[in-house]
């Protein structure tokens, strides 16, 4: 499954130039956690997210210190290029899920940007996939069973857990093009053949 297939577009971004307040109105607003910063003509110039506006608008209490706290670099009127992380991991439309999510695993990153050619055009989230594997078996086993059906082939399928078990096809080619297409219906993690030992 490839990484447009899944993630959110288009995408929630906000300028550099904006106000941090905005961007944290735009974070709760769309109940994400972080989001691409574009610049003037909408290339992607880093990330902003909810650690990062914590991390600098959130302020000591002076009550509970004896002494003055002093701010190293005050937020008042902080815009998103004072704050945002400059370094973004991103992916293109045309990665492969798996490669998102190990990306994403292996890292402090919830979500990364989606861009094809400069431009921003979605966003895929560990929240986008975990929506794509909590889909509902029989409406997976309807969907792989209805493409099957499109594609001519007179295949049986049972979907438990997300993994399809095929039954129907003969040899090692209609195995992999029974793979092929019930890998591409959201939600199947795996496909088994049970007269097959490459299932």
């Amino acid at each position: 499954m490839l990484v447009r297939e899944v993630m959110t577009s288009p995408a929630v971004t906000v300028p550099q130039s904006a106000a941090v307040k905005d961007a944290i109105q735009l974070l709760e607003r769309h109940s994400i956690a972080a989001m691409p910063v574009v610049d003037e003509v909408g290339r992607l110039v880093g990330v902003v997210s909810e650690a990062d506006v914590i991390r600098e608008m959130v302020v000591p209490d002076q009550r509970v210190h004896e002494r003055l706290v002093r701010l190293s670099t005050p937020p008042t009127h902080a815009r998103v290029a004072d704050i945002m992380s400059r370094h973004a991991l991103t992916v293109s439309s045309g990665t492969e899920l798996a490669q998102a999510a190990e990306l994403m695993t292996s890292t402090v990153v919830k979500s990364l940007p989606v861009v094809d050619e400069d431009e921003v055009v979605g966003v895929i989230s560990r929240r986008d996939i975990i929506r794509l594997l909590s889909r509902e078996d029989p409406r997976i086993e309807a969907e792989v069973d209805e493409l099957f059906r499109q594609t001519g082939l007179d295949w049986l399928v049972d979907v438990s857990d997300g993994v399809a078990t095929v039954d129907g096809p003969a040899d090692d080619g209609e195995r992999e093009l029974a793979r092929v297409l019930a890998c591409t219906v959201s939600g199947v993690v795996g496909v088994h053949f049970p007269s097959s030992r490459n299932g």
